[in-house]
């Protein structure tokens, strides 16, 4: 331990490291089984070390929380030059799938733990979930496009996004939850596994195209 310890002391990422390792243990074990020395021997140092960087593990989970948001913003984002709003909505959605995929571990703090909003409850600087408001702005945004080119007509716009994002995160929260595999598993449906999201989103978006006003 002493070994690795001194390595990563000599690391310019030493916070990352101690956040991969955090990430890890919050969901194999749980927010509460998680102490600050179960992740200090994880990352190879010793308990001193992590509270150099980090206060209380409640710190540890709203970083991680912040950055995952920070991580899923800089892909939607970068959707923003989609000129068509109805295209752009189908690929924010799309985006939204890939990021929960591909980073099942951050997904689980940024949606599934309660414990980050509950940090940012007692934070009386900044109580405001400012990522999840940009992320919601700009799904909302492009629904307020998609309505100027016949789509959602007479919806509450708030509602319709709101709406959205379920159905999206429902998918991803069953499919990182293992609760599809179970589905197929007991033939409850015949859709593939390794597609059943990509069909069930795409069903949803051939709904809604068959909805607009021409």
């Amino acid at each position: 331990m002493k070994s690795e310890g001194k390595k990563l002391k000599n690391r310019e990422n030493v916070r990352d490291v101690i956040l991969s390792a955090a990430k890890k243990l919050f969901v194999a074990e749980g927010f509460k089984s998680t102490s600050i020395r179960k992740i200090a021997a994880e990352v190879g140092v010793s308990p001193t070390t992590i509270y150099l960087y980090y206060k209380d593990k409640n710190e540890i989970v709203h970083a991680l929380h912040q950055e995952g948001f920070v991580k899923l913003r800089t892909m939607l984002l970068s959707l923003k030059n989609v000129d068509s709003p109805f295209e752009r909505l189908k690929a924010t959605g799309r985006t939204y799938i890939q990021f929960a995929l591909e980073n099942p571990e951050y997904y689980e703090v940024m949606f599934v733990m309660r414990e980050p909003l509950d940090f940012l409850a007692e934070d009386e600087k900044d109580p405001c979930w400012e990522e999840g408001r940009l992320i919601f702005n700009f799904i909302r945004y492009t629904i307020e496009e998609c309505q100027k080119d016949g789509f959602f007509l007479g919806s509450d716009v708030n509602a319709v996004t709101l709406q959205s994002w379920a159905l999206v995160h429902g998918l991803c929260s069953l499919h990182t939850s293992t609760h599809l595999t179970k589905v197929v598993q007991n033939n409850v449906t015949t859709l593939p596994l390794d597609t059943i999201v990509e069909t069930t989103f795409t069903a949803f978006i051939n709904f809604i195209e068959r909805t607009k006003n021409n």
